[in-house]
């Protein structure tokens, strides 16, 4: 008869995303990963299949959660555009801590390249729904004159994609709070 699990998979699985984040595949062990997960060499392959496995269930979450909390930042604002200062500042505020601990879909992206097809599904998932955020949200600001309206919507939302992607990299490198709010509102006036 099998035992129990005595761990909660939600919170060893943020935990392992956590390891990876910090490290990367490569760069993370399955002994480091048991340890900051706290379970067994036998409880990790019983729940979460091997390292591989483990680390696509990790990217797929930390992908739909980092999503949901962008689409949640892009929706609470009281204009489009104050909607994507408030993305771009959401993440320029974090506490260095965090900010230094990397983004993992940037950190895969930068890792595989284009090289991993699941690995691509996943990223290109998570950036496919951020993309038709920004572009519907440009699209109103256009409407509403908040912006330009000869700025290409297409354009502009990889523009912010792209420039939330460097100040990741650039938090990771260490890039202060006040730069990162300063790229944030360079960003916005540029497609202003």
């Amino acid at each position: 008869m099998a035992r129990p699990k005595e761990f909660d998979r939600d919170i060893t699985l943020k935990k392992a995303i956590g390891v990876f984040c910090e490290h990367g595949y490569e760069g993370t062990s399955t002994d480091a990963l048991l340890v900051a997960m706290g379970i067994s060499r036998q409880s990790m392959y019983d729940t979460y299949g091997d390292k591989r496995r483990l680390y696509l269930e990790a990217l797929q979450r930390y992908q739909a959660d980092s999503v949901a909390d962008h689409l949640r930042t892009l929706d609470r604002a009281s204009s489009p555009v104050k909607g994507l200062e408030a993305l771009l500042i959401s993440f320029a505020s974090r506490p260095p801590s965090e900010a230094l601990q990397g983004c993992m879909g940037v950190n895969a992206i930068c890792e595989f390249g284009r090289s991993d097809q699941k690995v691509n599904l996943l990223t290109d998932a998570a950036s496919q729904t951020l993309d038709a955020a920004l572009e519907r949200l440009i699209l109103e600001a256009k409407g509403t004159g908040e912006i330009d309206p000869s700025i290409e919507v297409r354009a502009a939302s990889q523009f912010l994609q792209a420039t939330l992607a460097g100040m990741k990299v650039s938090a990771r490198a260490g890039a202060t709070a006040e730069t990162l709010h300063a790229v944030a509102r360079m960003a916005i006036r540029g497609i202003s």
